[in-house]
């Protein structure tokens, strides 16, 4: 049996854990924690929380949540209103089933039949489309391609259920692998894309043509920036499945001191671990708090007072410069920007991701360090910025233009972001144009760290204003709201996540900043202050959802990278 829940839906409403306590958890107040692969003996306690689930977050034996997914994008593409909101149009898809009149029903429906879709990265994007696609009927070859030799599995446990020691690494594989009639080409990376060609060139020199290609190849650890100090015995980086299995048994040896280097989301996560464990902890964060490049100042220091009361030693406004080892090349001291050293037997290097788009710098489509430009129906755009329609992109690694943020292109680093765009993706690889859905989803992330559940809708980090808008920071129950320049863009909560949802449909109408509340639980008193969200410099490597901006006037035919 395999349990994945949706924890962007999750409000913490605990049904769950008295209903099946051996597969459920509460951490806090809101915070879930799960086991991702119970006893199959559980089943019957996991149904019925699934059942009582008020929210119905609860997923077994699947990753997707196809109704709501399908409820969301058919209800119709973004029409303005003319005073900044936008709603959706009634009567999507256009056709309603309709033969298509230039004669692409014939190419799709041979497409759905014989055609050959390769995806690229076995990850949670690349399986939730895989997933769909065969649901929407796709009879063809599917390909998937990773260069991990593991199916696809859920990151968010690895730094939670894994690391504290009560989920075992491979519990974490995500369900439905063996369903889709795919052949999988696992531990071997795609390294070239070959657009006029059609093909894929792999890392063992082999090729794979496609008829439809999906790029889904995610993220990667950065890693520390001398490669000596980073071969250290005792440093270690947290992304895939290893790194956490690796760390995870570091961990069990009770080391005297951990040291975190960097305090966005995966550094104070795995803190908050190594407290759990009673491990003595320090993390080092560049900005002046944890979280500050995904939140901004205001709302880190609060972050920073949470690690301060669970005994974290947190330095901020220094960087580390060196990490020593001893003569047996094990990590000793960590040297910092103000002078000061700390001893430490394990460092955990958490500064941030970079997107896995090098092997496609050459094959001509619209890449960087952002990721791969697409429209909002998931085709990517050429160098020129012309839409392919043949490769789609999904994913951490998709550069997307979003309608509530004045069609500024987003890149986010989500879960539920992950399955939304892959089912979008999916559907309109094999849907003729008429047919196809825009990915509109508003962003929602979530992290639990410390016994508390911080939500987050919209984008924090296109804010110039923050106000509290309910509840009390002192108890650590709060929601922030974030404004620019009058309008509310998003909302983040401390162990608040039932109040999201009505934000988020405030985000979504183009309310006006600072919200205008009716009838909430201990609306505060408060006016708006400066948002405080820091330079490129720091938000670049710990934002989770980042607006990287156009120009429409630029024009560019080729794209050149430096190495």
């Amino acid at each position: 049996m395999r349990v994945v829940v949706n924890l962007t839906r999750c409000q913490g409403y605990a049904q769950c854990a008295f209903l099946a306590p051996e597969v459920f958890r509460m951490s806090g107040a809101e915070a879930l924690m799960y086991d991702p692969q119970p006893d199959e003996a559980q089943r019957e306690r996991v149904l019925r929380a699934a059942a009582a689930c008020p929210v119905q977050a609860i997923l077994v034996d699947h990753v997707d949540d196809t109704e709501a997914a399908v409820e969301s994008a058919t209800t119709g593409p973004p029409v303005s209103s003319g005073t900044g909101a936008w709603s959706r149009a009634a009567g999507w898809p256009r056709t309603a089933g309709r033969p298509s009149p230039d004669g692409h029903d014939a190419a799709i429906e041979r497409l759905r039949r014989h055609g050959r879709i390769v995806i690229v990265g076995a990850s949670l994007a690349g399986l939730a489309a895989a997933a769909t696609l065969r649901q929407e009927g796709f009879t063809g070859s599917l390909t998937m391609i990773g260069d991990e030799p593991h199916r696809p599995y859920d990151r968010p446990p690895l730094s939670k259920q894994v690391l504290g020691g009560w989920v075992p690494p491979e519990h974490t594989t995500l369900p439905r692998v063996d369903e889709l009639n795919a052949r999988w080409l696992l531990g071997v990376p795609a390294t070239g894309l070959d657009l006029a060609g059609k093909k894929v060139h792999l890392g063992d020199g082999g090729v794979v043509g496609y008829d439809r290609l999906l790029i889904a190849t995610g993220t990667r650890a950065r890693p520390w920036f001398n490669a000596d100090e980073a071969a250290l015995d005792g440093v270690f980086v947290l992304r895939t499945r290893d790194d956490a299995a690796a760390l995870r048994n570091r961990l069990a040896e009770t080391p005297r001191r951990v040291l975190v280097i960097g305090g966005g989301f995966t550094g104070s996560e795995v803190a908050s671990t190594c407290r759990d464990r009673g491990l003595a902890v320090t993390l080092v964060e560049r900005g002046p708090t944890p979280l500050v490049g995904a939140l901004g100042a205001v709302i880190g220091a609060v972050a920073a007072d949470l690690q301060r009361a669970h005994g974290v030693d947190l330095r901020c406004g220094v960087t580390v410069t060196r990490l020593e080892g001893d003569t047996a090349g094990r990590l000793r001291r960590a040297h910092l920007s103000d002078g000061s050293t700390v001893d430490a037997e394990v460092a955990v290097v958490a500064l941030g991701a970079v997107r896995n788009t090098e092997w496609l710098y050459d094959c001509g489509l619209a890449v960087g360090e952002w990721g791969v430009g697409c429209d909002a129906g998931c085709r990517a755009f050429d160098a020129a910025g012309l839409v392919t329609d043949d490769v789609f992109v999904a994913g951490d690694v998709a550069r997307f233009p979003h309608p509530l943020y004045d069609y500024q292109f987003l890149a986010l680093e989500h879960w539920g972001n992950a399955v939304a765009q892959a089912h979008i993706a999916a559907h309109n690889m094999i849907s003729v144009p008429a047919e196809r859905w825009p990915h509109l989803a508003v962003p929602v992330f979530w992290s639990a760290q410390f016994g508390t559940n911080i939500k987050s809708v919209g984008v924090p980090t296109l804010a110039d204003q923050v106000v509290v808008a309910q509840g009390s920071v002192g108890q650590r129950r709060f929601v922030a709201a974030y404004g620019y320049r009058g309008r509310l863009t998003a909302a983040v909560g401390f162990n608040q996540g039932k109040w999201l949802e009505s934000y988020q449909s405030m985000i979504e109408a183009g309310a006006p900043f600072p919200p205008d509340l009716h009838g909430v639980d201990e609306p505060a008193i408060g006016q708006p202050v400066a948002a405080q969200i820091p330079g490129d410099r720091i938000r670049n490597r710990h934002a989770t959802v980042s607006v990287t901006g156009h120009d429409p006037s630029e024009r560019r035919a080729e794209l050149l990278h430096h190495h």
